[in-house]
């Protein structure tokens, strides 16, 4: 079953979005069930900005934790065979309570259209997805159209009903940072 929705934002701890933010609506999430507690959720964003400035903010790993408002922590690691590794932790406040989960990414980039990445060690059975970027028109300049999805399984601690919602509001929040972030950078 799919569903696409733009989601309320509430609770976010964010200083990026509100729920009063016109920008929500720019977003849209898509959250496929790919079995029990698995989940495929996808997220789409216009930015009026040429794809190769989005492809630098995106690959400025170290800087990420610095926008993105789910994200506690963002670090390169050493990989073994010399690509791109990350350990990532993002931490958020569910139910009046502290979570947090940590991942280690193995990163493949193509530049300039698209970043996969993939789980190698973490708080999830698996965690994998990519992001997409391809040139669209907007308002006759070119701009980005960014595509992030995320295929999540998570552990029998983590109650997929739960987790669900909410990694589709951080999808949604996490772009509108990254659109933010490219146009602040564009503006220096």
């Amino acid at each position: 079953m799919i569903k696409e929705q733009n989601l309320p934002q509430d609770n976010l701890n964010s200083p990026v979005i509100d729920s009063k933010n016109p920008n929500l609506e720019a977003v849209t999430v898509e959250v496929e069930k790919i079995k029990e507690r698995q989940r495929q959720i996808t997220a789409k964003i216009q930015i009026p900005h040429p794809v190769e400035k989005v492809w630098q903010v995106l690959t400025d790993y170290q800087a990420l934790a610095e926008f993105v408002p789910s994200l506690a922590s963002s670090r390169k690691l050493e990989h073994p065979s010399g690509g791109i590794r990350l350990e990532q932790v993002g931490s958020q406040r569910l139910l009046k309570l502290n979570f947090s989960a940590r991942v280690v990414l193995d990163l493949e980039e193509s530049f300039p259209n698209v970043i996969s990445f993939q789980m190698v060690e973490g708080d999830f059975k698996d965690f994998s997805g990519n992001w997409h970027l391809s040139n669209c028109v907007l308002d006759d300049k070119t701009g980005t159209l960014l595509c992030y999805t995320v295929k999540v399984w998570p552990k029998l601690t983590m109650p997929i009903r739960i987790i669900e919602p909410r990694l589709a509001q951080d999808m949604q929040s996490n772009l509108l940072a990254v659109r933010q972030r490219v146009e602040k950078l564009s503006k220096a």
